[in-house]
């Protein structure tokens, strides 16, 4: 049977945070039998009451059709695949591995060079398009691999995208892309905090600040989504503050290894890095915003 073919496949979700939970909801509601693995008991076992399946992971393994690992960071990813009890030795041959965390193109690349010596397929996928997104099964997937790994995942990319970007034929081209997103993502959410908390002094409130900028050609898309939560006063952790100093880290080292000079993004994740000190690292990262608040003596809206 040819792998497009098969259009219910034996998945495993490992790691179910905002994004991770979302797709697996996705490929269950597209009738993939689906293991949710999470470090929390309370998340695993939320999912399994949500119809996600409750026996033995580790006896699961050998015959999944493909692993999604949507995990924090490169130490992670890596952990999963070859710790002490990485799952890589175990998958039978012809498993996809769909690594969606923002790592740097060479570390992809070396992941899928040992993924292929246990005849395991590599997909570099990481994702866009925050929790929401991830829930409704409509993510922006900038994905990099062979035909073959784009073949036997496609049953898992069709469950949880609304837009595959095909990169490449190679890993690398997928983590390479993500960290252009992530340079103007991040740059955007710290731009749109400066922008806000400078129009108060100004006296333009929160609220006015996203009834008319959201408006008007200086609005984008992380300024629609955030400014609203500063509005609210709701911190409640989408996307964290400490994200940003692993990915606008991650941008910095890339640009580091060509000689290219990133200013603004240093600037950027400096403030993210402030904002963790500070204390807020496991907010949501519109709560950069409490940096330039302090700096300039300002109150932000407090949630009802």
């Amino acid at each position: 049977m040819k792998p497009l073919e098969i259009l219910n496949l034996d998945i495993a979700i490992i790691g179910l945070g905002s994004m991770g939970y979302g797709i697996a909801s996705s490929c269950l509601r597209a009738g993939h039998t689906v293991w949710g693995v999470d470090i929390s008991p309370e998340q695993t076992t939320k999912f399994c009451d949500q119809g996600g399946e409750s026996s033995s992971f580790s006896e699961a393994v050998s015959r999944l059709d493909a692993v999604a690992i949507v995990v924090l960071n490169a130490v992670q990813t890596e952990t999963v695949l070859f710790g002490g009890d990485g799952i890589v030795k175990h998958l039978k041959a012809g498993c996809v591995v769909v690594a969606c965390a923002t790592v740097s193109p060479l570390f992809a690349k070396d992941m899928e060079a040992r993924c292929s010596q246990f005849g395991v397929h590599y997909l570099d996928a990481p994702i866009s398009g925050g929790s929401v997104k991830a829930a409704n099964g409509q993510l922006s997937i900038m994905a990099s691999g062979t035909p073959e790994a784009f073949s036997f995942a496609g049953p898992l990319l069709d469950s949880i995208s609304e837009t595959v970007f095909k990169l490449g034929n190679e890993a690398g081209p997928g983590s390479a892309m993500k960290s252009v997103n992530q340079l103007l993502a991040g740059v955007h959410i710290a731009v749109m905090a400066e922008a806000l908390t400078f129009g108060m002094t100004q006296g333009v409130t929160p609220e006015k600040f996203v009834e008319v900028i959201s408006k008007c050609a200086g609005s984008s898309w992380m300024l629609e989504n955030r400014a609203p939560h500063i509005v609210d006063g709701d911190y409640t952790a989408h996307s964290s503050v400490n994200i940003w100093p692993k990915d606008l880290g991650i941008v910095l080292d890339v640009a580091n290894s060509t000689n290219f000079d990133a200013p603004i993004t240093t600037a950027a994740l400096q403030q993210f890095v402030a904002a963790a000190e500070m204390g807020f690292g496991n907010e949501d990262d519109s709560a950069v915003a409490k940096v330039y608040a302090k700096n300039a003596g300002l109150t932000l809206p407090n949630k009802v």
